[in-house]
């Protein structure tokens, strides 16, 4: 079983009026408002899972500034998921500014079968991982509700990118150190927080953490499956395309050719992702 964690669907409405929606919200402006950025619906990932092998993807939201932008594509993915059971996990996105409104949506995410929150973007969407006043309570409704935190990451160097973002390492660890009890996945390898791994304390908090390869192919050599399986366990990484911004078998390709154990290639491509989300036995 081959389960992509990271791809993104909107409603084809959205495509369609790209333009007012790049005028309403900054994070769609940042990901989507050149034309060439290419947007899929639900429909356009299954035909792809279909031709690519994939068994499974977790359908992502993105960090909309707008509470009523969230509620509309969480929407959209709850019809999706319901669409394609056993085909789609779906996550939500929420705006953290209002606590009581956030815990009422996080409150019917769960409620619509939706697995998680992500993926977020505290940078845009202006709150700040080491604000507990904030914080403690969003992580204590998703905890309730057994959901997953998924973190848009990014590295303190090399090039520059749309959307690329401010939510480094330095930013991501003492968030996952405060809270051990929340599972938390950090999008496009953390950043290059895994590397830290190599400092013992560092390492000890990666627990409940998970680092997805979202984008891999345009960020990192493709021996980082294998520097980033040596450092923190192979057990806490998760194959993620970032469809439809990359073919997912470019990457699955990328990872096949490492020859890695095979034990170590079953749970990036599937089993970690499996045994998170509570899905069938692979």
């Amino acid at each position: 079983m081959i389960i992509d964690f990271h791809t993104h669907v909107l409603p084809p409405n959205i495509r369609e009026q790209r333009h007012k929606y790049a005028e309403a919200d900054a994070c769609f402006a940042a990901l989507y408002a050149d034309k060439r950025a290419q947007i899929a619906s639900a429909e356009e990932l299954i035909t792809s899972m279909d031709k690519n092998g994939i068994d499974v993807s977790v359908v992502l939201n993105i960090g909309w500034t707008n509470p009523e932008l969230c509620a509309e594509t969480n929407d959209y993915i709850i019809e999706a998921i319901t669409r394609y059971p056993g085909r789609l996990v779906g996550f939500g996105a929420v705006q953290p500014g209002s606590i009581e409104a956030t815990a009422g949506e996080i409150e019917r995410l769960a409620r619509g079968g939706i697995r998680g929150i992500g993926e977020m973007r505290p940078d845009i969407q202006d709150f700040d991982l080491s604000d507990d006043k904030t914080m403690t309570p969003l992580v204590e409704t998703m905890t309730h509700y057994k959901l997953s935190l998924l973190l848009h990451c990014s590295e303190p160097v090399g090039h520059i990118y749309p959307g690329k973002g401010a939510v480094t390492p330095d930013k991501l660890y003492p968030f996952i150190a405060r809270y051990p009890e929340l599972n938390i996945i950090c999008a496009h390898w953390g950043g290059g927080l895994p590397f830290y791994g190599l400092m013992p304390e560092v390492k000890k908090a990666f627990g409940n953490v998970y680092f997805d390869s979202a984008a891999s192919s345009f960020l990192y050599n493709p021996l980082i499956y294998r520097v980033v399986s040596e450092i923190t366990g192979s057990d806490h990484i998760l194959f993620g395309s970032d469809y439809p911004l990359l073919n997912p078998t470019r990457l699955i390709n990328e990872i096949k050719t490492l020859k890695l154990p095979p034990e170590t290639e079953k749970q990036i491509l599937g089993g970690n992702a499996n045994r998170l989300l509570g899905l069938t036995p692979l």
